[in-house]
């Protein structure tokens, strides 16, 4: 792989993608973290994120949409963007808690932090077609 080649993680959820790790000053390409790594801590972030459900709903927070990004640094720092069904979620509190110690739980990870943001608002659109299914959603 040379210098130059961006190394572009396969996206984690419809309308939400992985971004890109930060890139490395000139000379420094060495600590880049390979393909294959990011491959494996994005499949098993995913799996962690899907460990987490909303008390009140039977789908879990990734199959529902609720996880607008995730980014893995090349310290193997992520950064998680995450929204609730609505502001006054009774889980408000929690859900970005129980993300982190999920992220977290991933060998290989250093370090978490989970944002919640409201932009775009989540709609039920941002379902998968698993989460329709598990809410008969149709």
């Amino acid at each position: 792989m040379s210098d130059e080649t961006e190394v572009k993680p396969a996206p984690v959820a419809p309308d939400a993608a992985v971004a890109d790790p930060a890139p490395q000053p000139p000379g420094d390409a060495a600590s880049a973290l390979p393909a294959d790594e990011i491959a494996r801590l994005t499949d098993e972030i995913v799996s962690a994120i899907k460990t987490v459900y909303d008390p009140e709903i039977p789908a879990d927070i990734y199959e529902l949409g609720l996880i607008y990004k995730v980014d893995i640094e090349n310290d193997r720092g992520v950064a998680v963007d995450m929204t609730l069904t609505t502001p006054n979620c009774p889980s408000a509190a929690e859900l970005p808690h129980m993300v982190q110690n999920a992220v977290a739980s991933v060998p290989g990870v250093r370090d978490v932090k989970v944002t919640l943001v409201w932009d775009p608002p989540w709609d039920p659109s941002r379902m998968s077609d698993e989460a329709r299914l598990v809410l008969n959603m149709w």
